[in-house]
C-alpha cells in the first residue's frame, strides 16, 4: 500500500513539473514577445503554422466549393463549344471542314512526358558557354555586400545619411536594372529557364535589401533619437536581463537544496540583438536565406528541427516538382500551342474553346506550383532555419472579393508592402486608396519583369492584368454586398482560372510573332486545304 503511494506521490510530482515546465515556456514565449514588440524594427513576425499543417486547427475550406463548382461549368462550356465547332460547323463547306480538322489533329494523344527532357533543360540546355546564369546569379553578392558595408558605414558615422541613402538607392535600382540589360544584350546565351530564375532571384533580393535598409534606418533614426536622452543615465535593463538574473538566482538556490532546482538554461529569455550588432555577414545571409521578405534584428525562432515534418516537405518538394513538370510537358505545352492559330486569326468561337481548354490545366499547375512553393517550400526552409513564423499564406479560397485574395494568397509579399511601401506612404500624408493604387502599380512591374525580360518579349500584358485588379475589385465588393458573398467568391475564382491562360495565350502569340515572324508567314501561306500540307508537321517548329 504504502508502494502506490508512493508512485501516485511520484507521478503527481512528474505531473507538477511538466506543467510548471509549460507554464514557464508559455511564461517566456509571452514576456519574449513583449520585448520585441518594444523594439524599433517593427516586427512583423510571431510563431505561427501553416493553415495546411494539421496543427494550426484551421478547418474552413468553403471557398473551395465554388471553386469545383466554377471549374466544373467552365469543363461543360468548353465541352459545348467542341461539339459546336465538331458537329454542328460540319455542316460547312468543305474547304472549311478540312481546316477545322487539321486544327483538331494538333492535339496528339500519348504520354508525352519525358524526365530527360526536364534535366536537360533544367541543367541548362541553351546556356552559352560558361553558364551565363549562374555567373549573374554568382554576381548578385556584390551588391548585398554593398549594401551591408554602407550600413557599417552609417551606423559609425563614417559617411553622412544622405550619401549613404543615396548609395543605397542606386545599388539597389542597378540590382534591377542588372538582368534587363544583360538578358537583353546577351540573351542568346541565355535560356529560358536560366533567365527567368535570374530574375526571380534579382526580384526577391531587390526586396530583401529594400526591407534591410529602412528597418536599419528605423533603428539609426531612433538611436539618434534617445542618444541624448540616455546620456546621464544608468543603462536601461531590459526584460530578458532582469528574466534571466531571476534564473540564475533560482538556479543557485536550486544546487543548495532548494525546491526550485529544475530551473536551467532553457527557461531563460533569448537575449536581443541590438543595433548596430546585426550588421554582421551572419545576420544579412540568414535573412537572404529565410523564407520571409521582411527584415528584423529578432526574428522568432523553434527550438529544435522535427524530423518527420522535415522528411514530409522534402518529399512533398521532391514529388510535386515532377507533378507541375509533367503537367506542364503533357498536358499545358499543347494547349498553348495549339492557340497560335485561332488567336492569330482573332477567331472569338475557337479562342474562348481553347481558353477554356488551356484554363483547366493551366490553373491545376498554379494550385499544384502554389501548394510547393508556400506550403513545402517555404515549410521546409524555415524548419531548417529555425524560422518559427509559418504564415506563408492565408485562406485565399475564402476571399470574397479581390483585396481579400491579394491581402491572403502571398502572406510574405503582402507583409512587405504593407510595412515597407504602405504604411509609409500613407505617413507621408497620401490617402489610402492613393497608397493602395502605388502599391499595385509597383507589383504591376514586376509581374511585367518576370515575364517580359526572360521572354526579351517586352509588353504590357502582366501589367495592364495587375493593374485591372483595381476596378475589378469594386466589381467584386458591388457583387459580394448586392447578390451575397457567394458571388464575390465565384468572381474571384473565375478572374484567377480565366486571367492567367488568356495572359499566356497572349505572351506565347507574341513570342512567335516576335522570334518566328518569318518562318510563321511562310506556315500560313502553306496553311491552306489546296496546298494539303498538315499542320502537324510544322507545329513542332514552335515547340
Amino acid at each position: 500500500m504504502s508502494g502506490e503511494t508512493q508512485t501516485t506521490t511520484e507521478e503527481n510530482k512528474v505531473r507538477y513539473r511538466r506543467t510548471q515546465s509549460v507554464t514557464r515556456a508559455e511564461e517566456i514565449t509571452k514576456k519574449e514577445s513583449e520585448q520585441r514588440k518594444s523594439q524599433p524594427d517593427k516586427p512583423c513576425h510571431r510563431p505561427r503554422d501553416s493553415l495546411f499543417s494539421w496543427s494550426s486547427g484551421f478547418d474552413n475550406f468553403t471557398g473551395l466549393v465554388n471553386w469545383g463548382f466554377l471549374l466544373l461549368t467552365m469543363g461543360g462550356i468548353r465541352l459545348v463549344l467542341e461539339n459546336f465547332i465538331k458537329y454542328v460547323l460540319g455542316l460547312m463547306p468543305p474547304d472549311y471542314v478540312h481546316f477545322l480538322t487539321v486544327v483538331f489533329d494538333l492535339v496528339r494523344y500519348g504520354i508525352r512526358v519525358d524526365p530527360v527532357q526536364w534535366f536537360t533543360v533544367l541543367t541548362g540546355k541553351g546556356e552559352g558557354e560558361g553558364y551565363p546564369s549562374l555567373l549573374l546569379v554568382s554576381y548578385a553578392l556584390v551588391p548585398v555586400m554593398i549594401c551591408l558595408m554602407m550600413e557599417r558605414a552609417l551606423a559609425s558615422d563614417i559617411i553622412p545619411e544622405s550619401a549613404g541613402m543615396a548609395v543605397h538607392i542606386v545599388n539597389i535600382i542597378v540590382l534591377v536594372l542588372i538582368p534587363m540589360v544583360v538578358i537583353h544584350v546577351k540573351g542568346h546565351i541565355f535560356s529560358l529557364v536560366g533567365a527567368m530564375t535570374v530574375c526571380f532571384i534579382y526580384c526577391i533580393l531587390f526586396l530583401k535589401l529594400w526591407s534591410y535598409v529602412q528597418v536599419n534606418l528605423w533603428c539609426r533614426t531612433e538611436k539618434k533619437l534617445h542618444r541624448h536622452s540616455r546620456s546621464g543615465r544608468r543603462q536601461s535593463i531590459t526584460i530578458a536581463q532582469l528574466q534571466n538574473d531571476r534564473v540564475e538566482q533560482e538556479g543557485e538556490r536550486g544546487s543548495n537544496g532548494s525546491a526550485t532546482g529544475y530551473s536551467n538554461d532553457k527557461d531563460k529569455v533569448p537575449a536581443l540583438v541590438h543595433y548596430p550588432d546585426n550588421l554582421h555577414p551572419v545576420d544579412l545571409f540568414y535573412f537572404l536565406l529565410a523564407p520571409t521578405l521582411c527584415y528584423e534584428l529578432n526574428f522568432p525562432k523553434t527550438n529544435r528541427i522535427r524530423k518527420r515534418f522535415l522528411i514530409k516537405r522534402m518529399l512533398e518538394v521532391v514529388i510535386g516538382v515532377h507533378i507541375v513538370m509533367g503537367l506542364f510537358q503533357q498536358w499545358m505545352i499543347p494547349s498553348v500551342r495549339n492557340s497560335l492559330v485561332p488567336f492569330s486569326n482573332m477567331d472569338l468561337t475557337k479562342t474562348a474553346e481553347r481558353l477554356l481548354k488551356l484554363a483547366i490545366p493551366n490553373h491545376l499547375m498554379w494550385l499544384c506550383f502554389f501548394y510547393l512553393t508556400f506550403h513545402s517550400f517555404l515549410n521546409l526552409m524555415g524548419e531548417l532555419l529555425h524560422f518559427a513564423d509559418r504564415n506563408f499564406y492565408s485562406d485565399w479560397w475564402n476571399a470574397n472579393n479581390i483585396d481579400t485574395f491579394w491581402r491572403t494568397w502571398n502572406m510574405p509579399v503582402h507583409k512587405w508592402c504593407v510595412r515597407h511601401l504602405y504604411i509609409p506612404v500613407v505617413d507621408l500624408g497620401y490617402s489610402k486608396v492613393a497608397a493602395s493604387v502605388i502599391v499595385f502599380f509597383f507589383s504591376a512591374f514586376f509581374h511585367e519583369y518576370l515575364v517580359s525580360v526572360p521572354l526579351k518579349t517586352f509588353k504590357v500584358w502582366a501589367f495592364t492584368g495587375m493593374m485591372a485588379q483595381i476596378p475589378l475589385s469594386f466589381i467584386a465588393k458591388y457583387m459580394e454586398t448586392n447578390y451575397g458573398p457567394r458571388w464575390g467568391n465565384m468572381l474571384v475564382w473565375a478572374s484567377i482560372i480565366l486571367g492567367q491562360p488568356l495572359a499566356i495565350m497572349m505572351y506565347y502569340h507574341d513570342y512567335v510573332i516576335t522570334n518566328y515572324n518569318d518562318v510563321l508567314v511562310i506556315l500560313f501561306f502553306l496553311f491552306s486545304p489546296v496546298r494539303g500540307i498538315d499542320y502537324n508537321t510544322v507545329s513542332s517548329v514552335f515547340c
